[in-house]
């Protein structure tokens, strides 16, 4: 069966194990004839799977509810790595200190539509108004040209003073980190910011409920290459770099290996109910989820927590 897995984006480590799970051959193995495709920003992609034009998509737990108010029709089938996965960076001559979140007053930062709400909500946690301190959170005039992955533009545009910092995942960080043109401000899965920010969303797999209901092997066997991608790059960070040669530029392919190096201690498909609180309480805050928080079997494909062993 030929399957698609829809990605907000590709040049990244963000969603690297489903990206891996196709090139690396993992879905062909539980039989899936899989191909994966970029579609931003976030929300277009909860509504191409909801429309029915891709069977999963690899993006924020948070982010089916653009689509599914209250995840109704979505179910979430395997965690691609935990915590709350996008950088803070300002460029390398700022007097900014590392976790000072309270520095950024005047600064124009650089957010793609849906990832925008992780920074957002972090400064709401750190009790700080953006609108009273000036701080313009967004995308540039004129927007991410299209097929080019949000960090790698963001980089771009730091470089050119287009803007003061960028709120994105970890490739678009080392490039600029890396090219000497930023530092780190924030890193929240590695204790930077407000400590609750780890929980507000992650990585996931997810399909349409539709899917799951009516065609639980198939959402099993994609469950299945996940934790296989996992383990496997888990044993071999280097086996990142094949995939980065076939679909990367040049540079970030040369990275990508490290960047899964760093990522693998949050390899773990399992997702907790410390998760869905954590996310149930963001999205509330956020404007995405009115009423009641909705429980954990609501969201979480339960069927295939037995598959979740890495």
């Amino acid at each position: 069966m030929q399957v698609r897995v829809a990605l907000p984006d590709l040049v990244s480590n963000s969603y690297f194990p489903a990206i891996a799970a196709v090139e690396l051959g993992f879905f062909k193995e539980e039989g899936l004839d899989a191909i994966h495709e970029l579609i931003f920003p976030v929300p277009d992609c909860f509504k191409a799977l909801r429309d029915g034009k891709t069977e999963f998509v690899a993006g924020s737990a948070h982010a089916p509810l653009w689509a599914f108010p209250r995840w109704k029709g979505a179910k979430l089938l395997c965690s691609l790595s935990q915590g709350m996965y996008w950088f803070l960076v300002v460029g390398k001559n700022s007097p900014i200190q590392r976790g000072d979140i309270n520095g950024l007053k005047g600064l124009k930062i650089g957010a793609a539509p849906g990832v925008d709400i992780g920074l957002r909500q972090l400064f709401a946690a750190a009790g700080i108004d953006p609108q009273k301190e000036e701080i313009e959170i967004g995308l540039p005039p004129g927007g991410v040209p299209k097929g080019t992955s949000f960090g790698v533009a963001a980089a771009e545009w730091l470089r050119e003073g287009i803007i003061d910092g960028f709120w994105a995942n970890g490739m678009g960080t080392e490039v600029a980190v890396t090219d000497g043109v930023a530092k780190i401000i924030l890193d929240v899965r590695r204790g930077d910011g407000p400590a609750d920010g780890f929980r507000f969303t992650q990585p996931a797999l997810v399909a349409s409920e539709k899917l799951v209901v009516e065609q639980p092997e198939v959402a099993q066997a994609a469950v299945r290459a996940i934790v296989k991608t996992q383990k496997a790059l888990s044993e071999d960070s280097e086996l990142a770099t094949q995939v980065g040669r076939k679909i990367f530029p040049d540079k970030e392919a040369g990275l990508i290996a490290t960047l899964i190096e760093r990522d693998v201690p949050y390899y773990d498909p399992y997702i907790p109910q410390e998760l869905i609180d954590g996310m149930n309480s963001f999205a509330s805050r956020a404007g995405l989820l009115e009423g009641d928080p909705v429980p954990y079997e609501e969201i979480v494909a339960t069927e295939c927590k037995s598959l979740w062993r890495i």
